[in-house]
């Protein structure tokens, strides 16, 4: 009589399934960091937006560590639990499911603590450079604006015949046709 194998089967493919994962993780952070090397030694220049980039899949590249790590090495209760239905099918049981104590791990986010801050970083730093750009082009445009606006003035003082007059009462000498203040004007010329 054969025995039956259904439990080995299962657990054969998932581990099959665990190392080609393993494998993939590896094998594209092995490519990035390859990558960087070659752009490094070629002497390529990459812009800061796929610097960025890079840095933001590197970030996510380790935190899969963790997880990787974590399963390979770790012994979870349902690792346990397979094994042992292994040896029932084979009909030996080394021991019980009820002997495996609930396991008091924390909890693991499903995006990893380090790539959720750098995101959030990269999203700072990019709304305060915005920020700055916004504030450099406004005040560029109030300057111009105001020297537009000092040049019509200017020009409009010099065409004026000045007649100078206190016409509100405040003790200073206007020109009674564009406003130009007397001390202004002498002072100017």
């Amino acid at each position: 009589m054969q025995q039956p194998t259904g439990f080995k089967d299962l657990l054969i493919k998932m581990m099959s399934r665990r190392w080609y994962i393993t494998a993939m993780v590896l094998g594209g952070f092995l490519f990035i960091i390859g990558g960087m090397f070659f752009a490094i030694l070629s002497k390529s220049t990459i812009e800061g937006e796929w610097k960025e980039l890079l840095l933001l899949l590197l970030g996510a590249f380790i935190g899969s560590y963790g997880k990787i790590i974590d399963y390979w090495f770790s012994d979870t209760d349902k690792d346990k639990m397979l094994v042992q239905k292994m040896d029932e099918e084979d009909g030996v049981a080394l021991g019980s499911v009820n002997d495996i104590k609930e396991s008091n791990r924390p909890f693991t986010p499903l995006i990893p603590d380090a790539f959720v801050q750098g995101a959030a970083v990269a999203r700072d730093l990019a709304v305060t450079e915005n920020k700055q750009k916004f504030e450099l082009k406004k005040d560029a445009q109030e300057h111009e604006q105001e020297m537009e606006k000092l040049e019509f003035e200017h020009h409009a003082h010099r065409q004026c015949q000045h007649v100078w007059g206190d016409a509100d009462n405040d003790g200073e000498l206007e020109c009674q046709n564009c406003g130009l203040l007397k001390d202004f004007y002498d002072d100017s010329h």
